[in-house]
């Protein structure tokens, strides 16, 4: 996870996510640089927009959890538009997490 955390950290702070930045900001971490890893990581983030990606990744989250907590069952004919936007938010999460996978092998 660090390794994710610091490709966040250099986007955030405006700077381009590459080996020799990401392995900087791990080295200063005091954590112990695995070279194919910083290799896997920024290429499974060439050509992905972070921001969109974080954007799409914490939607899912924070629209669940007011469902939850209302508790309401829905109407007969809302109970099929409900699944189809279940399956519709499981299908971006997933496509979001395709591209990091490779990261945790």
């Amino acid at each position: 996870m660090e390794y994710v955390y610091a490709a966040m950290l250099i986007h955030k702070a405006g700077g381009k996510v590459d080996e020799a930045s990401v392995k900087k900001v791990l080295e200063a971490a005091g954590v112990q640089v695995d070279d194919t890893r910083v290799k896997a990581l920024v290429a499974a983030l060439d050509g992905v927009d972070i921001e969109k990606a974080i954007e799409s990744a914490a939607v899912p989250v924070a629209a669940a959890a007011p469902a939850a907590a209302a508790g309401a069952a829905p109407a007969e004919g809302g109970e099929a538009k409900e699944e189809k936007k279940e399956e519709e938010e499981k299908k971006s999460e997933e496509e979001a997490a395709a591209g990091l996978g490779s990261l945790f092998g």
